[in-house]
């Protein structure tokens, strides 16, 4: 490959070799001159361009990757270890799954059943769901409601809702919710007063800003091991993710 500016340095002294070239002090002339030359240059070779944006993205990508990183480490307790987060899947896998999820949201849908299969298949991977309601309303409501659950009635509990609530078709409304409780077998009355408490709010205030910090602007967004994986992703391709993230922990 051939560096852009070397390279339309050196077109530019051909082109004009009287020029005593000073990129910083150039008359008129020696600019005119210069730019002509760099623009017949990438007219005669469009390819420097292409490959000199397929650098930069290269180096766009390696540096995002490396903030992301030390994002990850710089908060590792809060994103794997917090106590407000639902764990499943073993509990002592050698690989950590976490998932910022939207039960409103299509893709997270989408996923549900693929991530279930994922872990179930592996065995060894320890699963931590992060509520992040951000579609609105009747989001925010059914990871109320979630979290009320857990509260009130535990883990396993917990679980049956998150699987309820993305099989729903219905609106999260309080009617809606109100039935689904009772479908669950659980008072909705302790649930209702529970969902508006400070401790609800709190767990998804804390999520919305632990997701700022992560960049997560959508669901679903993954973390597995160091990795970010930003939005639905096939079986397959969790599973090639989750393998290379135990290569890397070796």
């Amino acid at each position: 490959m051939r560096p852009l500016f070397p390279a339309l340095l050196s077109v530019a002294l051909l082109a004009s070799p009287a020029l005593a070239f000073d990129i910083n002090n150039m008359t008129d002339a020696e600019r005119a001159a210069f730019n002509q030359a760099v623009r017949d240059y990438l007219v005669a070779n469009p390819d420097v361009l292409v490959e000199s944006y397929a650098t930069l993205q290269r180096q766009e990508e390696a540096a995002q990757a490396d903030r992301e990183a030390q994002i990850l480490a710089d908060n590792h307790d809060t994103i794997f270890n917090d106590p407000n987060s639902w764990v499943g899947g073993n509990p002592q896998g050698d690989i950590t799954v976490v998932e910022f999820i939207d039960y409103r949201c299509g893709y997270c849908r989408k996923a549900w059943q693929e991530v279930d299969q994922l872990i179930n298949t592996d065995g060894n991977i320890r699963f931590v769901l992060k509520e992040f309601p951000i579609l609105g309303d009747q989001s925010v409501l059914a990871s109320r409601f979630a979290i009320a659950v857990r509260m009130l009635h535990g883990d396993e509990a917990y679980r049956k809702t998150h699987d309820a609530l993305l099989s729903m078709r219905a609106d999260a409304t309080p009617e809606t919710l109100t039935r689904l409780a009772g479908d669950l077998g659980l008072d909705p009355a302790p649930l209702a007063e529970k969902m508006n408490s400070d401790e609800v709010t709190a767990v998804i205030a804390a999520n919305h800003e632990l997701g700022n910090l992560l960049e997560v602007n959508g669901t679903p967004t993954f973390v597995v091991g160091g990795t970010m994986v930003r939005g639905y992703l096939p079986l397959d391709g969790m599973q090639q993710i989750v393998a290379e993230a135990r290569d890397k922990a070796g």
